[in-house]
């Protein structure tokens, strides 16, 4: 099996890096009425990037702890940040014009490019991009290229650069973290039991002898467990062992394509209405300090509830007819 010239973990180690220096510029930072938290929280998180895979349980579990109550406690703050007055940033943005644009392009631009035509790319017999992970790899590879060229059109230095990505996930605080917690949430229910115990409260108490009732308690489960998760990746294994492959797929001989894709349409209908959708829905809140950091979820739960009722009735009708 050949070898990868650019394995996932290299980026891995580069983004903890970016947050142990942030870490270190947090500490000195006398602004910060919480610097030592504060600190403390983004080093914390930079030796899960930088040594996680060679950590004990244990010691992976009191640092997610130790992070979860300096988060809790407030720990996380903003500090004070080296940043142009509103005029100069103004005078750049006219100066620079739409190029602006081009780095935030070159991303997606990148991704798309390595992930379609280099995927399996050889040199030297080696795989140029990590083959299970090629499309991270390319992500994490257009930021490099995006940071260069906004570098370079801007003048601006790599330090600037480190000064604003302190800013900005200052700003977003401890939210930058709740994807990754989340991100196993769903393996943890389906150990714990969770889709069994779904499974059994639906078919006890819930007449799901009829088609619609039971094609709506999956499409409902997937966006309920989607607001408490904030994830519908994480909300499919629970809704999918308990409703979905039983029941839908088991007795109404439902597609399974259509189930899933459809389902997890559904869950993502729940990522509209809840806080804990945090990159969706908190950080840009932050980001554009928003006076009401739950606006953007208000304003969008009139898409959801109309969306989720559509899709009920499209894998109701749709379900078992390819």
């Amino acid at each position: 099996m050949s070898s990868t010239i650019l394995p996932l973990n290299y980026f891995f180690i580069l983004l903890g890096l970016t947050l142990s220096v942030i870490s270190i510029m947090s500490f000195r930072d006398q602004g910060n009425p919480r610097r030592i938290a504060t600190g403390s929280f983004w080093a914390l998180y930079a030796v899960v990037f930088l040594i996680g895979d060679l950590l004990l349980p244990l010691v992976a579990g009191i640092i997610v702890v130790a992070m979860a109550l300096i988060a809790g406690l407030g720990g996380v703050s903003l500090g004070k940040y080296s940043q142009f007055t509103a005029e100069e940033r103004h005078e750049s943005a006219v100066k620079l014009g739409n190029r602006l644009l081009y780095p935030a392009l070159i991303i997606p631009f990148t991704t798309m490019i390595g992930s379609v035509v280099f995927q399996k790319t050889k040199i030297g017999g080696m795989f140029l991009l990590d083959q299970k992970n090629f499309t991270l790899v390319s992500l994490g590879i257009g930021c490099i290229l995006a940071l260069i060229v906004a570098c370079r059109f801007t003048g601006s230095t790599p330090v600037q650069a480190m000064r604003e990505a302190r800013r900005l996930i200052d700003s977003m605080g401890w939210a930058v973290v709740l994807p990754h917690m989340l991100a196993v949430l769903g393996l943890l229910f389906m150990d714990a039991g969770v889709g069994k115990a779904v499974a059994n409260i639906t078919t006890t108490y819930i007449p799901m002898d009829f088609k619609l009732v039971a094609v709506a308690v999956f499409c409902l489960g997937m966006t309920i467990f989607t607001m408490i998760m904030g994830n519908a990746f994480a909300a499919f294994p629970v809704m999918a062992g308990g409703v979905g492959v039983p029941i839908l797929m088991g007795v109404f001989h439902g597609n399974p394509a259509i189930v899933a894709a459809i389902g997890m349409f559904s869950g993502y209908c729940g990522t509209l209405m809840t806080p804990m959708a945090a990159n969706f829905n908190i950080v840009p809140a932050a980001l554009l300090d928003l006076p009401d950091k739950n606006g953007v979820i208000k304003v969008q739960i009139m898409t959801a509830l109309p969306l989720l009722v559509v899709n009920i009735a499209l894998m109701y009708f749709l379900m078992n007819a390819f």
